[in-house]
């Protein structure tokens, strides 16, 4: 009841910019986004397209396109107390850099909106994470899901309201413009008109909502879809959500319409030199099994290459298609993300002998604390009795995925 008295001030606040509105005509859905297109009730001319979505830390945002062409940004909480017509500054930050001060007015109590300059517009379609503070406030997160198809769809509702009139008002999300390629899609095209070629890797899921992680470089280049699927399972669609080629890591997520029961927990305490570790992956997909293969070692060294403190040595043998796959210890905690080999050809040329069992994982601190910024809600767990292999492995079944896509020829793995 709280969130449609909202929808019916947002509409009326939007005019800010006109009269008291009506509507939806028509329909925006796009992912958790729902909207339409809304007159102007004194003069029943068209006056916006909006869409609202609800977040689980109490607010619901608001985007809208007017008809003049303005991007507008709505906060509403039942917790906000503002006098109407209060003027506050908000202070923006896109994935953890871009920055933005923007004045919203009060429209209601629980209620304000601000005039997305174009520069600020594109940056919260392409962003992955949107943080604000207002006044001093603590800060308010926001996971920007489904915001480049949304922006499309709504800016396709005016473009057709416009052309066509409130009277052929219809889904609006269908026959949209496609975004450009943005963190969300990764996408890119083949040089050259080199014909894209499949690749694949491993990812495993991290939370019941179908947050999963794998390797930058698996994704890096994708053309098109992201795909995962279970072994036995149908393919679904991955979108990706955010991604460190630095520490190379990357974060997809699974359709809203998914829901895991079974997800990896973390371990919450340091692995040493000489543990045991297993290695899950889908290694060469399409040559060998198309199950997942398990491989068993030690943590060889608390650095990686150089000393680099952000990766374990495993002496687990992994391939190409392991990477991005979780790595256990034997009690069947998540100690790192396997990423790749040594580069086996360069050292033999270099030192005249080809070096053997020598491998890297991203350590646990790394891959939390870009879990932590990705504000995914992932769980972490003590070590707990040892346990057999083969009963890590059957665990780890309905949470290790094969990571698939088309790539463009010169896109290669990293590692």
């Amino acid at each position: 009841m709280w969130l449609r008295s909202l929808v019916v001030a947002f509409v009326l606040q939007v005019s800010v910019f006109g009269a008291n509105a009506a509507g939806p005509f028509g329909t925006v859905n796009v992912g958790n986004w729902a909207g339409g297109a809304f007159s102007n009730d004194e003069t029943g001319a068209f006056s916006h397209c909006a869409a609202t979505a609800p977040y689980a830390n109490g607010v619901s945002l608001f985007v809208a396109q007017n008809a003049a062409g303005s991007w507008l940004l709505s906060f509403a909480s039942p917790s906000f107390r503002f006098n109407k017509g209060d003027t506050a500054p908000i202070d923006f930050i896109f994935d953890g850099q871009e920055q933005a001060r923007l004045f919203a007015t009060a429209g209601t109590t629980n209620m304000v909106t601000t005039i997305l300059p174009p520069n600020v517009a594109r940056t919260f379609q392409k962003a992955s994470l949107m943080v604000i503070t207002t006044n001093g406030s603590k800060p308010l997160q926001f996971v920007l899901t489904s915001t480049a198809p949304l922006i499309a769809a709504l800016a396709n509702c005016v473009t057709r309201v416009k052309a066509d009139g409130l009277s052929k008002a219809g889904d609006f999300t269908k026959g949209a413009a496609k975004p450009a390629a943005t963190a969300e899609k990764q996408t890119a095209a083949p040089a050259g008109g080199k014909p894209a070629r499949a690749r694949s890797g491993s990812g495993f899921v991290v939370s019941a909502s179908g947050h999963v992680v794998t390797n930058h470089h698996v994704i890096d280049g994708c053309v098109g879809d992201v795909r995962g699927n279970l072994t036995g399972e149908a393919a679904m669609v991955l979108r990706v959500v955010s991604s460190d080629a630095n520490n190379d890591l990357a974060l997809l997520q699974a359709p809203s319409t998914t829901t895991f029961k079974d997800f990896d927990r973390i371990r919450d305490r340091s692995i040493r030199s000489g543990d045991s570790v297993i290695a899950i992956g889908f290694p060469y997909h399409g040559i060998l099994t198309s199950d997942f293969s398990v491989t068993t070692g030690i943590v060889s060294s608390l650095s990686g290459m150089r000393n680099d403190s952000r990766f374990l040595q495993i002496s687990a043998p992994v391939q190409p298609g392991n990477s991005g796959g979780p790595l256990f210890d034997n009690t069947g905690q998540v100690v790192g993300v396997v990423t790749g080999k040594i580069p086996a050809l360069r050292i033999a040329v270099a030192t005249g002998n080809i070096p053997e069992n020598i491998n890297f994982a991203i350590k646990t601190g790394v891959l939390r604390d870009f879990l932590d910024n990705s504000i995914v809600p992932y769980q972490t767990a003590e070590p707990k009795s040892e346990l057999k292999t083969t009963d890590i492995a059957t665990n780890a079944r309905p949470y290790t995925m094969l990571i698939s896509c088309n790539a463009a020829e010169q896109a290669e793995a990293k590692r």
